[in-house]
């Protein structure tokens, strides 16, 4: 897939990670692993076939990455949905740092700003640079290194072992 979207516009790569991930089947943490959570490396989730959002926000965001979308532009998004009651993770794309970013959602397929995801009440967000406490009426702050959330560590650490390309900033840039 690489090859295939490295020389498409952006808007276009986003729309083409996006569909192609959607299309994987949607299956909880419990039934698949047994474990209330897991975050799965990219290739578990294409070899398991079926994941969770947070397995589709990771898929999405090592694919751009690796298509060339700068990951400062792309930040893994906590949300509460809001129709469902329940914790929910989106890829947000911001093509400027302080812009309305573009939401990859697996709930939905349509690409949407955040301000028409009136479904979704952000929480925090990271990405290789930084974690940001996300504010209800917009902008967000930077309150650390993405490091310290374990669930995030472990993923890493389980993506060098399967051999995969991390290609992270060093957050301290």
């Amino acid at each position: 897939m690489r090859d295939k979207v490295k020389n498409f516009p952006t808007e276009k790569k986003l729309a083409y990670v996006n569909a192609f991930f959607n299309k994987i089947l949607p299956v909880d943490d419990a039934t698949k692993y047994n474990y209330d959570d897991y975050w799965a490396t990219r290739k578990e989730f294409i070899i398991e076939g079926r994941g969770d959002c947070e397995d589709y926000v990771i898929a999405k965001y090592f694919s751009l990455i690796h298509a060339g979308v700068d990951q400062k532009k792309l930040r893994i998004t906590y949300v509460k949905a809001l129709r469902l009651n329940q914790a929910h993770m989106v890829l947000a794309y911001y093509p400027k740092p302080k812009s309305d970013p573009l939401i990859l959602d697996n709930l939905i397929g349509q690409i949407k700003h955040a301000s028409r995801r009136r479904d979704l009440s952000p929480v925090y967000s990271f990405n290789g640079y930084g974690m940001w406490l996300e504010r209800m009426k917009g902008g967000s702050i930077k309150v650390g290194d993405p490091n310290r959330l374990n669930m995030w560590t472990d993923l890493l650490l389980r993506m060098e072992e399967q051999g995969l390309q991390v290609l992270l900033a060093n957050p301290s840039q």
